[in-house]
């Protein structure tokens, strides 16, 4: 069983991401997924989160406890999330718009630019599917394939080609950060020789 927490704020589409994410793991993943969410009470512009169970096997309890993984897109849903991920989990963050303190325990740590893609693919909105390909290339949770397939009913479908490109980008630049840092473990294996 996974844990995973998506944040930001209201209005980047968090609770979207929780959605596709969980709807790609459930419906052509084949995993179990249950997705709940959470406003501040300003709902836009303040700290949101969606949250995902996923498991191999039906999932018995809904909420999250000590997640795995956390995505945050803003420094107030970074600062209210990080204490809870597990010390050996995983942190995702847009590298703009969170400034990370250094990581605590075995946290691993991944960091994109997904707003400043969204803007230079035309449209600030689709920062989310940027992030969401980013995501999906670091964790290796789910596939890029499913994650496709589960945006048509989720997001308009005029945009439809435009969000595909956006995961694509995220996705893109994900495989890029892996294979940097497996060059330099590689490299540092080496020098330990």
């Amino acid at each position: 069983m996974t844990e995973i927490r998506f944040s930001g704020f209201g209005g980047q589409g968090i609770i979207r991401c929780g959605l596709i994410a969980g709807k790609a793991l459930a419906l052509y993943d084949n995993k179990y997924a249950t997705m709940t969410q959470s406003f501040g009470p300003e709902a836009r512009g303040s700290a949101c989160s969606s949250q995902l169970v996923v498991s191999d096997d039906r999932v018995l309890y809904p909420y999250i406890s000590i997640p795995e993984i956390l995505v945050s897109m803003s420094q107030e849903a970074y600062e209210k999330y990080e204490p809870e991920l597990k010390d050996d989990g995983i942190l995702i963050i847009d590298k703009d718009l969170v400034k990370s303190k250094p990581a605590r325990g075995k946290i691993k740590n991944y960091a994109i630019p997904s707003t400043r893609f969204a803007e230079e693919l035309g449209n600030r909105i689709i920062a989310n599917l940027v992030m969401l390909g980013f995501f999906s290339a670091v964790t290796g949770i789910v596939s890029a394939e499913a994650m496709k397939k589960a945006l048509p009913g989720l997001v308009p479908g005029r945009f439809l080609d435009l969000n595909i490109k956006a995961f694509d980008k995220g996705f893109d630049y994900g495989k890029e950060v892996l294979a940097k840092e497996k060059k330099s473990t590689t490299q540092s294996k080496k020098g330990e020789k």
